[in-house]
C-alpha cells in the first residue's frame, strides 16, 4: 500500500512579525484561498455539532460557488453530532484527512481512516463522533440532489482512496491518474469527487473549459495552475474554486506527488429559466 500524505490545517494565528501579503485571490473567474488563511479568527461553528468548529471554503453566493458547499471540519475528542444536515434533499461527501472518525449511517457503523470516504444521500439518517484522543479533520462538500424523474437515488456506501486503484489518463504513461469513488457510467451521481494525482512534470497539456464547476484542495505537494489569464502556484493546503468554464491547466511542480480532492457536478440537464420570467 502506498503511504498517502494530507495536509490538515491546525488554525492558530501567524505573529506580528509576518508580512501581510500572501497569494490569497479572488476574481469573477476563480479563487485561491492559502492554507495561511484558514487561521482561528476565521473558523465557523454549526449548530447540534459539539466539540467542532470548521473553515468554509466555499458556499452558493453570487459571483462565487453555485452548485456546492465545502467545508473542512475539526472535530475534537468526544465531539460529533447526532443531527449534522440541517437542509432536506442535501447529499454530501466526507473525505478524511486526519485522524479517526466513527460513522453511521443508516444505523450502520463505519470507523474511517485518513483517505475515507463516504457518500451520503439525500435526506439520510447519519450521525458522526469523535471517540479517539485526538482531533479529527475532514471535508465535508454538500449538494442540493438534483432528481431526475426515472432515476433512482445512489445508495451510501464507505470506502478509503487507498483501496481504490487508480485509472490513468490516455497517453500520460501514468503520470496524470485520477482515484474514481463512483461509477461515471452511473448517471444518478449528480456529483462527482476524486482525488486526482500527478507525478512530478505530469501536466494537464491544455486550457481545459467546460461546464463543471470545481473546488480543488491540494492533499499534497506542489504545482503551478493556469487559471483563465494567471499563472498561480499552489501547495499543500491551498483551495480553488473554478467557475464554470474558467481555463485551467497545471503542471505538477514535485519532487513528489501533487494530488489534490476535486469536486465537480455532472450528468443534469442545464436548467433553462422563461423568457421574461
Amino acid at each position: 500500500m502506498v503511504e498517502r500524505s494530507y495536509y490538515a490545517p491546525k488554525g492558530g494565528l501567524p505573529p506580528q512579525t509576518q508580512l501581510l501579503s500572501d497569494r490569497a485571490v479572488f476574481t469573477e473567474a476563480y479563487a485561491v484561498i492559502p492554507k495561511g488563511v484558514l487561521r482561528d479568527i476565521v473558523a465557523s461553528y454549526l449548530p447540534f455539532w459539539e466539540e467542532t468548529r470548521l473553515w468554509v471554503l466555499s458556499r452558493p453566493l453570487s459571483g462565487f460557488a453555485e452548485t456546492f458547499s465545502q467545508y473542512i471540519m475539526e472535530v475534537g475528542p468526544g465531539g460529533g453530532s447526532d443531527r449534522p444536515e440541517q437542509q432536506a434533499g442535501v447529499e454530501g461527501v466526507l473525505f478524511l484527512v486526519e485522524g479517526e472518525l466513527t460513522l453511521t449511517l443508516e444505523g450502520a457503523t463505519h470507523v474511517m481512516r485518513p483517505g475515507g470516504y463516504a457518500f451520503i444521500p439525500p435526506d439520510s439518517n447519519w450521525s458522526v463522533r469523535n471517540h479517539g484522543a485526538e482531533p479529527v479533520r475532514f471535508h465535508w462538500i454538500r449538494k442540493a440532489y438534483e432528481y431526475v424523474d426515472g432515476l433512482g437515488v445512489p445508495e451510501g456506501f464507505v470506502t478509503n482512496e487507498n483501496d481504490i486503484e487508480p485509472t490513468p489518463m490516455p497517453d500520460t504513461d501514468g503520470r496524470w491518474a485520477t482515484t474514481r469513488f463512483v461509477d461515471p457510467a452511473d448517471l444518478r451521481h449528480d456529483m462527482h469527487v476524486t482525488v486526482v494525482t500527478f507525478q512530478p512534470g505530469g501536466v494537464i497539456p491544455f486550457d481545459e473549459m467546460h461546464v463543471m464547476e470545481h473546488g480543488l484542495y491540494v492533499l499534497e505537494g506542489k504545482g503551478v495552475y493556469h487559471l483563465n489569464q494567471d499563472w498561480v502556484e499552489v501547495e499543500a493546503g491551498d483551495y480553488m474554486w473554478l467557475r464554470a468554464f474558467c481555463p485551467q491547466a497545471c503542471y505538477a511542480g514535485g519532487p513528489g506527488p501533487f494530488r489534490y480532492l476535486l469536486y465537480k457536478d455532472v450528468n443534469r440537464h442545464m436548467t433553462l429559466g422563461r423568457p421574461g420570467g
